[in-house]
């Protein structure tokens, strides 16, 4: 049986003003699988991600998505602070993609949000304002956001760096149940361990690269040509020399992950 792609770009680049921000970017990502893509800070993921959800122009190149434009999940930090809005309503607001801005609410849009928000383990935090919450909680509000949409494919920009235990340990095992029901995920991570568990992953510095299955990635030779020497160093594992660089212990693929 063929495979389908979920997303392919050919060509792609990105630029800001005159800056290249991402460039000459040839990928085909397989429905229901993961892709990571880990660089250095300014090696263009974020541009890549932003790429794919129709946020940002292409300078040159062409992306394809299949079906409906894709859920584009930001990091907390994003969200204008000065905004009052409650848990629900954070979370509700994905749900218009699907059923349109004027249309009201039915039983199952309301069921879907309260399920969502249980599943994140933020449904106490419900009527709390927004800003209130850490920043694991605001995370998991955004990914829970992201999945109300029901779209196919699911786009994550460094979804759990710098989070606390338990919120990355519920985004990393969201993220693969939402593969095994057949949704495509992308997300940008500066961690090894967590690049290791996906299906394929892009290597930036703003050009590719290299993309592939985490074994011919995650090599001492491609990390220094993205990285540099100084930034990669040698003890019992390959360790990038990152501020946003958060360390695991080791990860299953097969049931549940710890960390």
């Amino acid at each position: 049986m063929t495979e389908q792609i979920a997303i392919s770009t050919s060509g792609l680049e990105v630029r800001y003003g005159e800056t290249i921000a991402l460039t000459g970017v040839d990928i085909a990502v397989k429905k229901g699988s993961v892709l990571s893509v880990i660089g250095p800070n300014g090696a263009g993921k974020s541009a890549f991600l932003k790429a794919l959800a129709g946020t940002v122009k292409p300078f040159s190149g062409k992306v394809k998505c299949k079906g409906a434009s894709p859920s584009f999940v930001l990091q907390s930090t994003d969200v204008d602070k000065s905004l009052p809005i409650s848990v629900r309503e954070v979370v509700s607001l994905g749900r218009y993609s699907e059923i349109g801005l004027f249309k009201r609410f039915s039983k199952t849009d309301h069921d879907i949000v309260d399920q969502t928000l249980h599943r994140m383990g933020v449904e106490e935090l419900k009527n709390n304002q927004f800003h209130d919450l850490s920043g694991g909680q605001q995370q998991r509000v955004l990914i829970a956001q992201g999945l109300v949409q029901e779209t196919e494919t699911l786009l994550l920009d460094e979804p759990v760096n710098g989070l606390d235990i338990t919120s990355r340990e519920i985004i990393l095992n969201t993220i693969f149940e939402e593969v095994d029901k057949g949704r495509t995920v992308v997300f940008s991570t500066h961690d090894l361990n967590h690049a290791r568990l996906s299906d394929e992953v892009l290597l930036l510095n703003t050009c590719p690269c290299c993309v592939g299955v985490p074994e011919e990635v995650l090599t001492e030779t491609n990390l220094r040509d993205a990285y540099g020497d100084s930034h990669i160093h040698l003890d019992d594992e390959l360790l990038l020399d990152d501020p946003h660089h958060t360390h695991a212990s080791s990860h299953n693929k097969k049931g549940i992950r710890n960390f």
